[in-house]
């Protein structure tokens, strides 16, 4: 089957020859995937590009551990890590510092945020890492903010709902976000998950704002939130649920499962997976494993190749 690439897949394939840092083959090779036709024939060569990208981030990452301190990379930590976009004073830092203990900077004047910050968000059992990232604008993108929010789990566009200016703010971000290859049009799986959250919904010019928005971009959902007036328990869910990860809960042999302090995982992660993350040499020592929860009856002995669904029970048995 011909491939029928397009002009665009060759213009990122020429790009891809001509880079000469490591960031500038990663966005071409992005592109070229985003471009790339998606069908049985171009099959291998999806599969060779995300070889390559698999190869050139785990490099970056090498060559960050031995480069000197940069201030935009954030270390990840709890069951994911969700970087919030946008333009300045649409009340990022507001929403960081509802969900989580960070002491974030909060002003009223833009770009108060130059560095990303990072707080801890609990969510039922879990953690989950959200950072505020400094500002975008159309004139303004920080030196090294691209490269934060490619390795984030991911995204919340962040918009200010009570701004006549909330559908520029939003039409800016994407703009950022497709034309550095972090999300896609058609939404493949290289593309960054999202959420688009819109502030200060307690505030009176909000909905009008956001019914011309839902105009113009009919199929697209917005959250609208408060910082300052009710729940966001709503919120949560969906940052967990945009995640894509099960809480695994573990258990010695003979004793109560520690229902505490589960693991997280992929969605679609096998006990072979798990047996991995709790420790590398398990994956060659496991003998055994029981599955309370998804399994057919409790406590059933399961393959290593066993697909775990969320808040399963396991009991591993190594050597």
């Amino acid at each position: 089957m011909p491939a029928n690439l397009t002009a665009q897949y060759y213009e990122a394939e020429e790009a891809y020859k001509k880079a000469k840092t490591t960031e500038e083959k990663i966005e071409a090779l992005q592109t070229m995937l985003s471009n790339i036709p998606k069908h049985k024939g171009t099959e291998k060569m999806q599969g060779d590009i995300k070889k390559r990208l698999a190869s050139l981030r785990k490099e970056g990452k090498k060559k960050q551990g031995k480069s000197s301190y940069n201030p935009f990379h954030v270390e990840k930590q709890g069951a994911g890590q969700v970087v919030l976009v946008g333009y300045p004073n649409t009340g990022k830092s507001s929403l960081v510092g509802a969900l989580t203990r960070a002491k974030v900077k909060i002003a009223d004047y833009p770009f108060s945020t130059n560095v990303p910050l990072s707080g801890m968000m609990p969510y039922k059992d879990i953690y989950i890492q959200l950072v505020d990232a400094p500002p975008i604008s159309s004139e303004v993108i920080p030196p090294g903010l691209t490269g934060t929010i490619r390795e984030a789990d991911a995204i919340l566009i962040i918009i200010d709902g009570n701004s006549g200016d909330c559908l520029d703010q939003l039409e800016g971000t994407f703009a950022f976000l497709k034309n550095k290859n972090i999300i896609s049009p058609d939404e493949d799986d290289n593309s960054v998950p999202y959420l688009i959250v819109a502030t200060k919904s307690d505030l009176e010019d909000t909905e009008d704002n956001l019914e011309i928005v839902k105009e113009i971009y009919p199929d697209i959902n917005i959250h609208k939130i408060s910082t300052s007036e009710g729940s966001l328990d709503f919120l949560q869910e969906y940052i967990f649920n945009m995640l894509d990860v099960i809480r695994i809960y573990s258990k010695a042999p003979g004793k109560e499962p520690d229902m505490e302090k589960p693991f997280t995982l992929k969605r679609g992660s096998t006990v072979l997976d798990l047996a991995e993350g709790i420790h590398k040499d398990f994956k060659d020592k496991l003998k055994n494993a029981y599955v309370w929860g998804s399994s057919k009856f409790e406590g059933q002995a399961v393959p290593k190749e066993y697909v775990l669904e969320d808040k399963d029970i396991v009991e591993l048995d190594v050597d």
